[in-house]
């Protein structure tokens, strides 16, 4: 089913190998530039697709399979390439690597619990770890394309921080969830 909000969380998918690519020369600060306004926009995306169908009354199957998909995708893929490129350098790999551990980790109790029919709801702190997921990577590949504005990744890695501590208290507050369901 192709509804505009499916179309636009396909979309952020799509784009993630273009964003990959454009982060690969650490040297090239045109390509930060450009994959800026790119993770910008799917960033947007990421808000409108989910707007757009509450608002018109086309959630779908489909989207809510794909619309966390989506977002994992592109978070690993910018944490992974900013790893490669030393913008997530050695001391801060840790928040990094804390973030990805915990979206797998909650993927799969996501996926273990739907078996059982248990929905776990998107928390308040949840969605503000995403913001500063969103923001910290944001400002990274921006501190990438702007080298002569140090404060521009400091302020990527401290949100990145930041997500990384409400990522380890909204993946235990799911883990304590889903504990419950398990014999």
């Amino acid at each position: 089913m192709l509804t505009l909000p499916n179309i636009l969380t396909l979309s952020r998918i799509l784009a993630v190998p273009l964003l990959a690519a454009l982060l690969w020369w650490p040297i090239w600060p045109a390509g930060y530039a450009i994959a800026f306004v790119l993770y910008a926009l799917m960033a947007i995306t990421d808000y409108f697709d989910g707007y757009v169908a509450r608002a018109q009354g086309a959630v779908s199957r489909l989207g809510i399979f794909l619309d966390p998909i989506a977002d994992k995708i592109m978070i690993a893929a910018v944490i992974l390439m900013l790893t490669h490129t030393r913008d997530i350098d050695q001391g801060n790999v840790i928040a990094a690597l804390v973030i990805l551990l915990r979206e797998i980790a909650i993927s799969g109790l996501r996926e273990f619990l739907s078996g059982l029919q248990v929905s776990v709801p998107v928390s308040k702190l949840a969605k503000w770890k995403t913001t500063f997921q969103l923001l910290s990577l944001g400002a990274l590949i921006l501190g990438g394309a702007l080298r002569e504005l140090p404060w521009v990744h400091l302020t990527g890695v401290v949100s990145l921080w930041i997500a990384a501590i409400l990522t380890l208290v909204t993946g235990w507050d799911y883990l304590r969830v889903g504990l419950k369901h398990m014999d």
